[in-house]
């Protein structure tokens, strides 16, 4: 069962683009950026602005990921018995919730007491490039930060681990929901925009954006404002217009063809 012109049927109709579109920003847009801050913007975040040793950040973001791992399946499974929805919606709203407390709790673990941040231009590449700014101790003055001498490894491990946590939550359950959101005769095309789009542009752009801000602001804790606008963008739309579809037969459709 498969339709002669995938394209046309599934982004010029309106029943299934609206599905595309709510799929997009009530799962993937948000799966997609807590993703990628719990993976990648927090090794970013332990390299270049809390200056930990690049193979000690690389330790921790590997011990986190190796630790949160099976979860996948532990979520994946749940949503077998709970639903899809609930739990990909559970996942954004500590993640809108907790960042901000979770980037400040690494900055205090990291021990070299990070303040702000500087930027500049690299005049080879043109290239953004932050330089990590504490006070001095004895006159108070902004001075760069040196690389953390004694970072508290144990809990940036905890840290990390609790947002790959939240990637688990929201990226167990979303195979299962895109295959059970679309009719089978467009499905692959239908879902597939929502998929790369949530992760390749919403996700994908989310570190140049965080160096972004951070830069443009001083501010360290700037590069988490756009993810939890993403993944509030994604709770209110999933909760208001995301379909339960756990315990969709999608063999049933096709049954007796």
């Amino acid at each position: 069962m498969h339709s002669t012109q995938p394209l046309k049927e599934a982004f010029t109709k309106w029943d299934n683009l609206k599905r595309v579109l709510i799929s997009l920003f009530g799962a993937t847009a948000g799966q997609g950026v807590v993703w990628y801050t719990g993976q990648f913007y927090a090794l970013f975040y332990l390299q270049t602005i809390l200056k930990v040793n690049v193979k000690t950040a690389n330790i921790i973001v590997a011990i986190a990921l190796v630790c949160a791992m099976p979860f996948f399946t532990v979520f994946g499974a749940l949503s077998d018995k709970i639903g899809r929805n609930w739990l990909m919606m559970t996942a954004c709203l500590p993640a809108v919730v907790t960042y901000i407390p979770v980037y400040k709790a690494m900055q205090h673990a990291a021990g070299n007491n990070i303040v702000t941040v500087t930027s500049a231009k690299d005049k080879a590449t043109g290239a953004t490039k932050l330089t990590a700014m504490t006070a001095d101790a004895t006159t108070g003055a902004l001075v760069p930060a040196k690389e953390a001498p004694a970072p508290n490894v144990p809990m940036l491990v905890f840290l990390v681990f609790i947002q790959v946590i939240y990637v688990c939550m929201i990226y167990g359950p979303i195979a299962a929901y895109l295959v059970e959101a679309f009719p089978a005769r467009i499905r692959y095309t239908s879902l597939s925009l929502p998929y790369h789009i949530g992760n390749g542009v919403f996700g994908g752009l989310l570190p140049l954006i965080g160096l972004w801000t951070c830069a443009a602001t001083g501010n360290i804790y700037a590069g988490s404002y756009y993810p939890i606008i993403v993944a509030s963008l994604t709770f209110v739309v999933g909760s208001l217009l995301l379909k339960e579809t756990h315990g969709t037969r999608i063999w049933d459709e096709v049954a007796g063809k």
